[in-house]
């Protein structure tokens, strides 16, 4: 195969796609690199197999810690179970991809991403994305493309293509934008409270990028000769479907303007519908194509008349603009929240209802030392000190099935939602508490995640974390009809099922904090996105009210449970003799108070204890050791060991001086012995320190007030 490189350049960041060198047995390969970052994208097709009634699509995302000059930890040594953000990586180039093949396409298709080479500045993610529909092109599968992706970012008042993590960490804005030639067809944005109209601006910005990228990989494809293959759908024999409408039609659209059933009782309904046509169809000559086409395909009656009813429910959206709940287009589900429903063991905890969907939050307060550790990783994020988990039990939609680990959709939500709350957390300095809040839905039907987003935000409330502003979310939904199209804010599960778009939007009363959008559809213009975005902001403000209503601000204390914590600064040249050698030292003051130590390689040292004297106890150990003395500083010390020339007396623990015999008092004494025994409490004053670093004390000179401030501060160890 020939060799193509090719290179396109955003304000002097150039992103190159070779094309003919690597991976010679793949359908489609391409090396797309940035900086010193370069990642292989593959795309593979083995014919369909016999049963499939969906599109067998695999996207995988691998990391080499070679990329990155690492050798991986552990035993084996060798690369493990796949960190959290090439899970996240993975959905990310699925998502935008997954639309634009044929719904009818049954192959099987796998794409494969492998991070080869990675330098600190460019995140590999959006190249992995673009390069994922180069390959697909390579490989000359059906596709609706080309697709392309690019990151933006938000450096003082200007968007930047592709910014390097330094960027997006000092900036406002990380925005990904996945677009076709027909529009925009997935965002992924964390915001710092961004205003809509900003998002909005960005969005725009970015898929201007993208359609470069696009105009690129059309050129690349011509170049080598290849054409876009446009295959026609197989045909489909209408024939159970012209039944199913001519007998069912009128029962389904009664059932769907019965706007006071929940979810299980339209279910049902609709089901005593579609037993009744199996019975009809069960009756009817063995000759008859009806019943043939359902004996010989035993999912066809169910299929058939899911999309039967979804274009009666669409139909009804378009032409009567109602719901199948009888809502309005822009109505919100009844909202209802409570705090504090777990016992004070958990130490903060939440629960939010909208419709028929119910989301738990509890929360858990930890030392600095229970942050997340981003070990084998080649990402620059080291450790996560806020961590925000989402589980989605069978027992939420009524199934029953073995519970596994969590699955990529969990590890999605549950990203989603972090970085719809990080804005808000609290720094380090102001609370320096490890974070972690578990989302645990208890029923779902639409919207889980952005309820997990308002559920933590009364569970970090309910715990005393001092959140900024408070978070809610809403998720938008789309129905569109040729030219027609209708934008629906919380959507439950059966518009998610029926609709174009899934748009999740999270922000505060400020502005937007989280987006997420996908796609059914093969793209949208901004025009859409942005009315989507300005009508989610009523839902949120509205669902915000609920929530305040229950509870406005941080509780002012915290569980008992929860660990008290202080947090201290000392001189990083210190942190060896607090740890003393073998870590004794600091083992016996964790002995000795029973609280934890955790002290970061800048100094700071951070003391959890559940009783809060005990750790006032040990910081005043900790200060005690590392405090510098002065000369003239006066203390409350006390005798530590006696010798024929004076006294060493410990004015902090590990730090002492001695006070020679002619430093007791003001008269000549004979005998240390006469004046001072072992363990004596006494007021000293530093007199000198030496070129040694020995310090001198004296008894002598000291000022009645002196005194007086140095019992008023005296450390008790």
């Amino acid at each position: 195969m020939e060799e193509i490189d090719k290179s396109i350049s955003f304000d002097g960041r150039d992103i190159r796609l070779k094309v003919g060198l690597f991976a010679p047995q793949a359908g489609g390969a391409v090396m797309i690199e940035s900086g010193d970052t370069a990642v292989l994208v593959t795309a593979t097709t083995a014919k369909g197999r016999e049963g499939i009634d969906f599109l067998p699509l695999l996207v995988d995302y691998e990391e080499r810690l070679y990329a990155g000059g690492k050798i991986p930890g552990g035993f084996l040594r060798r690369e493990g179970r796949p960190p959290e953000k090439v899970t996240l990586t993975g959905r990310l180039i699925d998502r935008p991809l997954r639309p634009l093949f044929p719904g009818w396409l049954r192959d099987d298709i796998q794409i494969v991403a492998t991070t080869l080479s990675m330098d600190e500045e460019v995140p590999p993610d959006v190249l992995a994305v673009t390069g994922s529909s180069v390959a697909v092109l390579l490989a000359k599968l059906p596709f609706y493309g080309p697709m392309a992706a690019v990151r933006v970012g938000l450096v003082g008042d200007d968007f930047i293509i592709n910014p390097t993590y330094r960027e997006v960490k000092n900036g406002d804005l990380d925005l990904v934008v996945a677009g076709s030639p027909q529009g925009v067809i997935m965002v992924e944005a964390g915001a710092n409270q961004l205003p809509e109209q900003d998002i909005i601006e960005a969005i725009d910005f970015g898929y201007e990028a993208v359609c470069d990228l696009i105009e690129a990989q059309r050129e690349i494809i011509a170049e080598m000769g290849i054409e876009m293959t446009e295959l026609e759908p197989p045909e489909v024999d209408s024939t159970l479907e012209n039944y199913i409408q001519e007998n069912s039609t009128e029962s389904i659209k009664q059932i769907l303007s019965e706007y006071d059933l929940d979810k299980s009782q339209r279910d049902e309904k609709l089901d005593v519908i579609k037993d009744s046509l199996a019975e009809a169809i069960a009756e009817l000559p063995e000759e008859e194509a009806v019943r043939v086409m359902i004996e010989s395909d035993e999912m066809a009656l169910g299929n058939t008349f899911k999309g039967v009813t979804k274009k009666l429910m669409r139909k009804q959206i378009i032409d009567e603009g109602i719901r199948v709940d009888g809502r309005k287009l822009d109505e919100v589900r009844p909202v209802s929240c409570r705090v504090g429903v777990l016992p004070a063991r958990v130490h903060g905890s939440s629960l939010f209802n909208r419709g028929l969907t119910q989301v738990m939050s509890a929360v858990t307060l930890g030392t600095p030392g229970d942050a997340q550790e981003l070990a084998d990783d080649l990402h620059p994020q080291d450790e996560k000190r806020y961590l925000h988990h989402y589980n989605f039990p069978p027992f939420s939609v009524g199934e029953t099935k073995p519970l596994r680990s969590p699955g990529r959709r969990e590890i999605g939500h549950g990203a989603l939602a972090e970085r719809a709350l990080n804005p808000v957390i609290p720094t380090s300095d102001a609370f320096p508490y490890v974070v972690r809040v578990v989302s645990e839905v208890l029923s779902s039907n639409g919207s889980t995640s952005m309820g997990s987003v308002c559920a933590s935000t009364l569970g970090l409330m309910d715990a005393g974390v001092p959140i900024t502003k408070p978070v809610s979310g809403a998720a938008m939904g789309l129905i569109k009809e040729d030219e027609e199209v209708r934008i629906l804010t919380d959507i439950q599960g059966i518009e998610d099922f029926l609709g174009d778009m899934d748009f999740k939007v999270a922000g505060t009363d400020s502005g937007i904090t989280a987006l997420q959008m996908d796609m059914k559809i093969t793209g949208l213009p901004i025009e859409v996105i942005a009315e989507a975005i300005h009508q989610a902001k009523p839902a949120r403000m509205h669902i915000l009210e609920k929530m305040l209503s229950v509870i406005d601000e941080p509780r002012p204390d915290m569980s008992p449970y929860a660990p008290r914590l202080l947090s201290f600064k000392i001189d990083p040249e210190m942190i060896g003799l607090v740890i003393g050698p073998g870590g004794k030292t600091i083992k016996g003051i964790t002995e000795e108070t029973g609280v934890k130590i955790d002290i970061d390689d800048d100094g700071t040292v951070t003391i959890a204890a559940a009783d809060g004297e005990k750790a006032k106890q040990a910081c005043n150990i900790i200060q005690g050791m590392t405090k510098k003395l002065n000369p003239g500083d006066v203390y409350v010390g006390r005798v530590t060991r006696i010798i024929p020339i004076g006294a060493f007396v410990e004015v902090f623990a590990g730090k002492e001086g001695m006070v020679h015999i002619s430093q007791i008092a003001d008269y000549r004494v004979g005998k240390v012995e006469d004046e001072l025994a072992i363990g004596d409490e006494v007021i000293v004053k530093v007199r000198e320190i030496d070129a040694k670093g020995r310090v001198n004390l004296t008894r002598l000179n000291i000022h009645p007030d002196e005194a007086a401030a140095a019992r008023a501060n005296a450390i008790n160890y």
